[in-house]
């Protein structure tokens, strides 16, 4: 079975032990959303980690080696794998499901030899309720207990949590390092001695005649003791259902469940099931904390600050003035570096001249390889600085915010407000912000925001906003003191999530209608941002845009290199058509003549009967070509344009040379008003052959990537057609 074959992962089949497929244990780091597991895991392993998929799905897993000084002193390794984050093991979704096969070690994933839970200290209740589930299921546990930090007025006590589980509970901060080496010979006890903590849960007799009569159904190679299969037979009874998604799940085992449901009539065998295990934990959290205030006072300083935040309208104004900062902050602080990377490139260009006769390998080397992807790492300032905030912004809590505040309009729009959490993702890309998907219930749902995800501005279109910005829109003030630059930056984001807005209530109304379900969204407390994740998540996302610079970059900057370069004119020419005869041509109207007439030229004026309605000529119609394979390609492309152009002339920044093009009675080809134009076709049109690959991959079939594309394509044309069109009527061309 191929991994896009089974998306969704079975919940049938053997269970993989870890003897089977090697003698290093395995060790599952699991927990909720925003309890610090990621850094914890970074701290355990020394950031040692690697990247990969789990077995038979595409949703990525992070797999890292720990050391551990066993009991006995003797030095071992295990593998550590970070899971996805989870309120509890109850699944309807792909990434749900995660969660039960990481731990129980279904579908080809090895059984875990101990699974770490990571707990947040100042919301222990309702943490511990995935604890519950997997002592319930005889998984042996040991307990997190993190972000102690934030709690010193009461933490919570974690020899009570241990007395009253029966396992192991460690205090940690991960972002501080406190409690790690303690956790880590925690583990190591653990694995020597698998701890099997006991919980008594008061579950009604009804009930408990309902989950013996599902763990009857139970497939034989789920079964193991009475207590793992009545907590399969409760996850089975809270996950299946006739709404669900779940697949290859065993037909005997969903009619049980459908059964026994029917026969329940009005009970609400969810709410039984949910309520029994929180008042156990409820019942006892006097003795779980010093004094009886489950509710630290930084929780409550919270709340007074999201009165501001999150308030309907002030928190909307606070949200558009924080993008403005961010995104001025992305032409100030950046624009230095930004030189020095131009500079160095233009160096080393010169360099290659000086070093390599004239001819083709020259020209290669100087225009297709150094100079096309150097016009694109000279943006890797700005995108690192994008992700500094972002990373910020997260790390703070402020950025779950925003999705809540977002909610309020996309209740309108029939979109669950969960789709917002992806839509946030697609500010970085909009690959991994499908995937993200998965975390919603609905097909309908996912799918919906499969559409419009990838209207959000992601950072591959940060280089050509930048680009056309800082080339045709200059540095000025706006009444004074709003900055032009920043803010058209910040217009384009607004921008782009207006349309994002506008295009899932369009098509949630006609292309996918159906109803909206309430959002239920965690709200952590605000936290100081962890400048050490931010810097490493910034170095990893670096790492893949610089590999894909020298890669998917590279190789498309040499194709549209050779497409601009070939047929090469013969070198018996001296005279350009259209020159006045018998006067002889220099050599940048000489090589202007040969790009016009090369295959790439012959291309862009191709297409230029349809572009040029926008204000586009044909060397912008090659860059929206060579965009398709990615949208960095259109500023390599349009570096080889001109690098190739005006290769005789003053060595300049591809933004200088834009800026001066001219036509032939002086007036400049790309005005403000072009430059606008560009922006919002950029912004709207589906110029990423990964994100059709994903969203094939993600509903099989080619029919909505075909959709996907159309759609997109054919709003960015009458949007942009309506801007340059609308434009030069009221006298702006």
């Amino acid at each position: 079975m191929t991994a896009e074959e089974s998306v969704v992962p079975t919940l049938l089949g053997p269970s993989h032990r870890s003897d089977e497929v090697e003698s290093t244990p395995y060790v599952v780091l699991v927990g909720n959303p925003n309890v610090g597991k990621t850094t914890l895991f970074n701290r355990l392993t020394g950031e040692n980690a690697r990247i990969g998929n789990y077995p038979g799905i595409t949703v990525e897993r992070r797999i890292g080696s720990m050391r551990l000084l066993g009991p006995d002193g003797v030095q071992t390794s295990v593998h550590l794998v970070d899971a996805p984050g989870a309120y509890s093991l109850s699944a309807r979704s792909a990434e749900e499901q995660i969660a039960i096969d990481a731990t129980l070690g279904l579908h080809e994933n090895p059984e875990p030899a101990l699974v770490v839970v990571v707990v947040d200290a100042g919301q222990l209740i309702r943490n511990l309720y995935l604890v519950v589930q997997l002592i319930e299921a005889r998984v042996p546990v040991v307990v997190a207990l993190n972000m102690v930090d934030e709690v010193e007025e009461n933490p919570p006590n974690a020899d009570a949590v241990a007395e009253l589980l029966g396992v192991p509970c460690i205090p940690t901060s991960a972002r501080l390092g406190i409690g790690i080496d303690r956790l880590r010979e925690a583990i190591a006890g653990a694995l020597a001695r698998p701890p099997h903590g006991r919980v008594d849960i008061d579950y009604p007799a009804s009930l408990r005649r309902d989950v013996d009569r599902v763990a009857d159904s139970l497939p034989s190679q789920w079964r193991r003791n009475v207590e793992r299969d009545r907590a399969l037979a409760l996850w089975a009874l809270t996950s299946i259902d006739e709404d669900d998604e779940l697949r290859a799940i065993d037909s005997s085992l969903r009619e049980r469940c459908l059964a026994v449901r029917r026969d329940a009539g009005d009970r609400d065998l969810d709410h039984e099931i949910v309520s029994a295990r929180y008042a156990f934990l409820d019942g006892h959290t006097d003795r779980l904390y010093g004094r009886v205030d489950p509710h630290p006072r930084k929780h409550r300083a919270s709340e007074r600050l999201d009165r501001v935040l999150l308030h309907p309208i002030f928190g909307f104004f606070i949200f558009v003035a924080v993008m403005l900062v961010m995104f001025q902050s992305l032409f100030s602080w950046s624009d230095p570096l930004i030189s020095v990377i131009e500079n160095g490139v233009m160096a080393v260009q010169g360099l290659v001249v000086a070093v390599l006769p004239e001819g083709v390998l020259r020209d290669l080397v100087t225009e297709g390889i150094v100079g096309g992807v150097g016009n694109v790492v000279v943006f890797l300032p700005q995108i690192l600085l994008l992700f500094l905030f972002i990373g910020l912004l997260e790390d703070s809590g402020y950025m779950s915010r925003v999705a809540f505040l977002m909610d309020r309009i996309m209740k309108a729009l029939g979109l669950h407000g969960r789709a917002f959490v992806p839509m946030l993702s697609g500010m970085a890309c909009a690959v991994p912000a499908i995937l993200a998907t998965r975390t919603m219930e609905r097909q309908r749902d996912r799918l919906l925001t499969m559409l419009v995800v990838p209207l959000m501005t992601c950072s591959a279109r940060l280089p050509v906003y930048t680009l056309i910005i800082a080339a045709l829109f200059p540095p000025s003030q706006l009444f004074g003191w709003l900055p032009v630059q920043g803010l058209l930056l910040v217009g384009m984001y607004v921008f782009s999530i207006v349309m994002t807005m506008v295009a899932a209530g369009v098509l949630g109304r006609t292309v996918l209608p159906g109803k909206r379900v309430p959002l239920i969204l965690e709200l952590p407390p605000y936290r100081v941002p962890s400048i050490r994740v931010t810097l490493r998540m910034m170095w990893e996302r670096a790492s893949v845009f610089l590999k894909e610079a020298g890669t998917v970059i590279l190789v498309f900057t040499i194709l549209i290199w050779a497409l601009l370069s070939f047929p090469r004119p013969p070198h018996t020419a001296t005279h350009v058509p259209g020159e006045v005869a018998g006067a002889p041509a220099s050599e940048a109207e000489t090589r202007a003549h040969a790009i016009e007439h090369s295959f790439a030229g012959r291309l862009g004026h191709a297409i230029e009967p349809a572009i040029a309605p926008l204000g586009f000529d044909w060397k912008i119609g090659i860059g929206i070509i060579g965009a398709f394979a990615a949208r960095e390609v259109f500023v390599s492309t349009m570096g080889i344009v001109y690098g190739i152009a005006d290769a005789d002339e003053e060595a300049a920044p591809l933004r200088a040379r834009i800026r001066a093009e001219q036509k032939a009675n002086g007036e400049p080809v790309y005005t403000p008003l072009v430059g606008l134009s560009l922006l919002v076709f950029f912004a709207l049109a589906c110029q990423c052959m990964s994100t059709l690959a994903v969203v094939r991959r993600e509903t099989k079939t080619w029919r909505w990537p075909a959709f996907l594309f159309l759609y997109m394509t054919t709003l960015a044309w009458l949007a942009s057609f309506a801007v340059f069109q609308g434009g030069s009527l009221l006298g702006f061309g």
